[in-house]
């Protein structure tokens, strides 16, 4: 038999990552949702534990809070902008369940309970999501769901329930922590209600051993991988490093269905400039992540408001073609991200690292971006962050120099034509 010629060998290789593709699209979660990445609004970063309501209640975990965040989301543009889900966080729950051994909500601060906390949510068109954990007792130390899998899955579904974000603290042994796991998603399907499934399962697996990502895509809608987000550029940094240090074994997992979870937004808040804001922004979109927010949408700025509803970055995040995007290279302190879109078109990050000085330019080749392909013959480019504005057309030799602030990121959209 002849050899295989090179352009045979890349071909066959082209084909085979499809087939690869396929495979792990057709493995996701069979429960009809995260067909792209899910938005909405979580209250931990900001509201952590607050369980003090009459000494702060417009900061206490309550119905109160909950309540307020979902009206503001349909009054304000969130929805519009497709933030959906408001999602509650550790710290609703009673100290012990119920005499018959249900999960029940903190009667002060839930007076009214989860059921009609639901359906305030649901009347303005949004999504409810709770929180509980695989052991037996949460983060915080409230009811786990360790041995009541099926018992919680149904009272969620009971309750009307959107989503479930399923934590991973005290899970005894790693066999416990993945049958739990395993074991709330076929619980949670059983309802036969939509419920998306978020799981931390690859965050507490990694320290002893490497995570089946096709696996966990099997069982989850999305999952944590890194440390929790806290709202400083320090913590945002430290997620972009080890996303891009891990991309080669998680980029490739994530698609309609299943996706890698870098954790919270926390823009609108008090730990970032602008143009770090901008940043988390603008990775966010590239890496397919789900997004939501954790901040005070009662108070928050024009200016967060104006890019956590930015059309463009969200349109990137929610393409269909559903690729998270890579670090293609690193140099000088200047990082050069892409992300595959549908339309034969990529997004481009071009984020400044560098901590000291002013605006620094980088320059680059449009051969760089999409295996050559991203503008062959020709594309159009198009600056979305930080401001949008139309750069042209270009050919496929063409260099970009594009100006960046430090820390932070120019995104950019390039069409081939």
């Amino acid at each position: 038999m002849a050899a295989m010629t090179a352009a045979g060998r890349r071909a066959l290789r082209r084909w085979a990552l499809a087939l690869a593709a396929l495979a792990a699209a057709a493995a996701a979660l069979d429960n009809g949702v995260a067909r792209t990445p899910p938005m909405g609004w979580l209250h931990w970063e900001r509201f952590l534990c607050g369980t003090d309501c009459a000494a702060d209640p417009r900061r206490c975990v309550s119905e109160q809070l909950f309540m307020e965040m979902a009206d503001a989301m349909a009054s304000e543009g969130w929805k519009d902008a497709g933030y959906e889900y408001v999602c509650i966080d550790d710290c609703w729950m009673a100290p012990a369940r119920d005499e018959r051994g249900r999960l029940q909500p903190d009667p002060k601060r839930f007076p009214s309970g989860i059921r009609k906390l639901a359906d305030h949510v649901h009347s303005k068109g949004l999504k409810l999501g709770v929180y509980s954990d695989v052991g037996n007792k949460t983060c915080a130390g409230f009811p786990g769901s360790y041995n009541h899998y099926e018992l919680d899955a149904q009272t969620f579904a009971s309750w009307g329930v959107d989503l479930l974000k399923f934590d991973g603290c005290n899970f005894g042994t790693l066999e416990l922590l993945a049958e739990g796991y395993r074991n709330m998603s076929l619980a949670l399907n059983k309802t036969g209600r939509s419920i998306v499934y978020s799981c931390e399962w690859p965050l507490y697996l990694r320290p002893v051993q490497q995570p089946n990502y096709t696996e966990i895509k099997q069982y989850c809608n999305h999952w944590r991988n890194f440390l929790d987000v806290s709202d400083s550029w320090s913590s945002i940094k430290s997620i972009l490093d080890w996303t891009a240090i891990h991309q080669d074994s998680i980029v490739k997992i994530a698609g309609p269905g299943g996706w890698n979870d870098p954790d919270m937004l926390v823009i609108g808040n008090f730990g970032l400039s602008w143009n770090q804001a901008v940043t988390q922004m603008a990775m966010w979109a590239i890496m397919a992540a789900p997004l939501f927010m954790s901040n005070d949408l009662r108070d928050i700025s024009p200016e967060a408001k104006w890019l956590l509803q930015n059309k463009e970055v969200i349109a990137i995040n929610q393409d269909p073609l559903g690729k998270q995007g890579y670090r293609i290279t690193k140099d000088n302190n200047f990082e050069l991200w892409e992300k595959p879109l549908s339309g034969r078109a990529h997004a481009v990050a071009v984020l400044n690292r560098q901590e000291i000085g002013g605006p620094r330019n980088f320059t680059f080749s449009l051969t760089f971006l999409g295996n050559g392909l991203a503008c062959n013959p020709t594309c159009s480019v198009r600056q979305v962050l930080p401001t949008s504005r139309d750069w042209g057309f270009h050919n496929w030799v063409s260099s970009l120099s594009v100006e960046v602030n430090p820390t932070g990121t120019v995104l950019l959209k390039v069409v081939a034509l």
